[in-house]
Formats: C-alpha cells, sequence, structure tokens
C-alpha cells in the first residue's frame, strides 16, 4: 500500500483504525450488558444499528457500479468477462446445492425441533413474519432485475440492478477504446472519493454496534434463548463445518492459500459483520480487500456483486436447517422427496436479499406459505433468535464471498499469487485510511489487464 511500500524511506502512519475495531469490541460488550441491564431502554437504542447499516448501504451502489466500470472498462477482451461470469454461476450453483445438502444431512441428524411446544404468542410472531410475503417468479425475478432508468439503480439501491447497468457502461466504454479513458479516469477518482467517504463513516461503527446489539439483546434476553439453544448450536457448527472443510478445502486445493490465512486476513470484516448482523455492512470492504490481495479488478467487480445474491452458502444452510426444525417441532415432519423440493424453491427465491438483516425470516415464511401454510406458524418459534442466527448466515456467506472471489481469480489466470503471499504475511498491509491501493486503483495511461499488469505497476514500489 502507498503507506508502507511508496517511499521506503518515508516514516510509516500510524494505523489509528486499530482503535476503532477495539472500540467496536467493547461498545459490542456495552451493548449486551445494557440490553441485560435495562431492555426496554436498549429495545429504543435499535435506531442507532439501523442508521449506521443505512449509511454503508448507502454507499454500495457507487461502489458496485465504479469497481465494475473500471474492471470492464480497462480490460481488453470481452470475452475474458464472460468467462468469468460462467465460471461464477456454475461455481455458485455448485456450493448452494453443496450447503444445502450439509444442512439436510446434520438437519436429519440431530432433529433440532423435537419436543418443543408452539404457544400461541409464536403462531402470532409466525404469521406476523409471513405477512405480505409473496412467492417471487422467476420471470418477476428477472424483469425486477430492469431499473426504470439508467440512473435509478444507482438512487434505489438494488445490487442487480447496479450490476446490470455498470455491465452495459463498462462494456460501452470498452468499446469506445481511447476516447473512453478520459471517462475511465474520472470514475477511477469518483471511486476514490466513495472510499474516503466510506472511510469516515466507519468511524460511527461503534456506535452502530452498541446501539444494534442492545437493541436485540433487550428484545429476546437470555432466557428465551436458552430453550432454542439446540438449534442456534447445531447452526452455527454446521455453517463452521462448511467454511472450515468444504471451503477451506476447495481454497488449499486449488489456490495454496490457507483457509485460516484468508479468514485473518478479513478479521475486521467480520468483526463489523458480527456487531451489525448485515454481511452489506462489509461489502465495499471486500470488494477493496480482494484487490489489494491480488485478483485482479475485474474478476472481483464481476465475483463479489454477483456473489452476494447468488452466493449464499449461509441463507441455504439456515433454510434447511429452520424448514426441518419447523416441521418436527410441530409434529409434522418433511419428506426427503418434501425437503429438496421446498428447499430449492426458497433458495431461488432469496437471490437479491443477501446481506440484509431479516431477509432469511422473510424467505423462510414465504417458501414454507407458498408450499406448506400449516408448518407457517412454526416460524414463530425462531423469531426470537433469528437476529443471532442472522449473523452466522451473514458470516457464511462473506466467508463464501471471499473464498468465491479467490477461487475465481485463480482459475481464470487473474490471481497473483506472489502478492497474496506478501499481503497475507503481512508485508503489504492494506490500508485502512482510504481503502483503495494507490497502485491500481485507477487507470492512468491506459488499459491494463490481469494481474501481471498490476505486478509491473507495483515493481518500482516493492
Amino acid at each position: 500500500m502507498s503507506q508502507t511500500t511508496a517511499d521506503p524511506a518515508a516514516p510509516a502512519k500510524r494505523d489509528r483504525t486499530r482503535y476503532l475495531y477495539l472500540a467496536v469490541i467493547v461498545a459490542v460488550i456495552a451493548g449486551i450488558v445494557v440490553g441485560l441491564v435495562a431492555p426496554k431502554v436498549a429495545v429504543e437504542l435499535k435506531p442507532l444499528g439501523t442508521g449506521f447499516v443505512n449509511l454503508i448501504k448507502m454507499m454500495i451502489s457507487p461502489i458496485i457500479f465504479c469497481t465494475i466500470v473500471l474492471g470492464i472498462g480497462s480490460v481488453r477482451q470481452a470475452a475474458k468477462v464472460g468467462k468469468v461470469g460462467g465460471l461464477a454461476l456454475v461455481y455458485f450453483l455448485v456450493m448452494s446445492t453443496v450447503a444445502l445438502a450439509i444442512g439436510l444431512v446434520v438437519g436429519n441428524l440431530i432433529h433440532p425441533g423435537s419436543g418443543l411446544n408452539l404457544t400461541e404468542a409464536a403462531k402470532k410472531a409466525g404469521a406476523t413474519a409471513a405477512g405480505g410475503e409473496k412467492a417471487t417468479g422467476t420471470v418477476d425475478f428477472l424483469l425486477h432485475i430492469i431499473p426504470d432508468t439508467l440512473f435509478s439503480a444507482l438512487t434505489h439501491g438494488e445490487v442487480l440492478q447496479t450490476l446490470l447497468v455498470a455491465l452495459l457502461v463498462g462494456f460501452a466504454l470498452q468499446a469506445m477504446g481511447r476516447s473512453g479513458e478520459p471517462i475511465l479516469r474520472g470514475i477511477g477518482h469518483l471511486q476514490r472519493l466513495v472510499f474516503r467517504i466510506l472511510a469516515m463513516i466507519m468511524w460511527v461503527a461503534p456506535i452502530g454496534a452498541f446501539g444494534a446489539m442492545a437493541a436485540v439483546v433487550g428484545a429476546t434476553g437470555w432466557k428465551a434463548l436458552a430453550g432454542l439453544a439446540q438449534i442456534m448450536l447445531g447452526f452455527y457448527a454446521t455453517c463452521l463445518i462448511f467454511v472450515i472443510l468444504v471451503l477451506g478445502t476447495l481454497l488449499w486445493t486449488f489456490t495454496r492459500v490457507s483457509i485460516f490465512s484468508l479468514l485473518r486476513y478479513l478479521a475486521r470484516e467480520f468483526l463489523l459483520i458480527l456487531s451489525t448482523s448485515s454481511s452489506e455492512s462489509a461489502l465495499p470492504r471486500l470488494i477493496a480487500k480482494m484487490e489489494h490481495l491480488g485478483v485482479s479488478r475485474p474478476v472481483v467487480g464481476i465475483t463479489v456483486p454477483t456473489g452476494y445474491s447468488f452466493n449464499l452458502d449461509g441463507t441455504a444452510i439456515y433454510l434447511t436447517m429452520a424448514s426441518l426444525f419447523i416441521a418436527d417441532a410441530l409434529g409434522k415432519p418433511l419428506s426427503i422427496g418434501q425437503q429438496i423440493s421446498l428447499l430449492v424453491f426458497m433458495v431461488i427465491a432469496s437471490k437479491g436479499a443477501a446481506g440484509v438483516t431479516g431477509a432469511g425470516l422473510a424467505t423462510l415464511a414465504g417458501g414454507l406459505q407458498s408450499h406448506r401454510p400449516e408448518l407457517v406458524d412454526g416460524v414463530g418459534l425462531i423469531v426470537g433468535i433469528d437476529r443471532f442466527m442472522s449473523e452466522a448466515r451473514a458470516l457464511t456467506n462473506f466467508a463464501g464471498n471471499a473464498v468465491a472471489t479467490v477461487l475465481l481469480g485463480t482459475w481464470s489466470g487473474e490471481f497473483d499469487r506472489a502478492r497474496a503471499t506478501r499481503v497475507l504475511r503481512g508485508d503489504d498491509p492494506f490500508d485502512e485510511q482510504t481503502m483503495l491501493d494507490d497502485d491500481h486503483s485507477a487507470p492512468k495511461d491506459g488499459p491494463h489487464d490481469g494481474p501481471e499488469a498490476r505486478t509491473a505497476a507495483a515493481a518500482p514500489h516493492v
């Protein structure tokens, strides 16, 4: 990064952001204490967490737009983008199927819902969660990807719509050749501005973490969680098994990168997700960190935003185990055929809802409403713990997208392994102040593509 590699003679700037994330940890602990001691007051603090997440979501569309346009616009061959996109969709489909299978196996082994009683209050909570949810057909889903205008996708905050517009603009600039280079440089400067604003927003993360954690503890309390500990522990254990064994094995086999090294590199992002229960809060940082790790901008620009809508490993596991939990709790177990048809439907219905707190619960309720209406009341059984399960979903989805980005970069020949080694070893730290790699963040004299060009650009500074 610029602070550590651009000028060896210059004194290194202190990374003050380490105090920021220490403050986040303290804020989470303080939120738990307030939630237990003064639950009524704690619930009123929820807007603090909601406000912080909304600030982050405000930045997602412009960051995705800039990243994808710069990535595609600076690649000479359009076929390269198509290759990455095709690889990504196939990989996402396979991994979603694997996640579903793991959730089914664990759910059928532990039978987490057996012995629970459904109260009238829980029934009402389930009905509320399912209220207004309608099954979204494939045609409606595809039509919704098309924005009303070219710019409305950036103002409405729709990830898939932003992705579509950015792809069109990127390919158009690519076709314009040298005449499009001034526009690319302008978008490069816009990207720097957006990331600088995001770095400023991150300094209110402790306030958001405090409000979010206090509200959820104040609303649920520990007593309400004790009786549902089995499904929570089973779900967390399943997600951990999936990340370490499945994703870790894939990552090491194809890239020789340790899953533990990658998770340690993304530790601050995991803390942010844990405190806000939203993987969207870390999406902009994932884009910046994957580029810094050595994955080319086109691969990052295609994989990360698309993965946030289609690579929902944690959500797939959650939907599987939660459905089995509800069916067992109501004494109406699902047959294997019913499990497969219901869960495939819900995974498809969840596309585009990743990263949003509560989206998994709404998808679960909507899926049960359309397939097995008599099970909808059982959704009330997990309303109280959904916030905590949402954290595991978000963490797993985030880890899955990070691994997917490195794998797809490797398979498409767009991963700088030497740079990744330096970064993971700590020799080339990520610039927390700007969240941009100054060597590679914007097009300079002309198009470039692939890790070779990035390595050449960085060579004078290493």
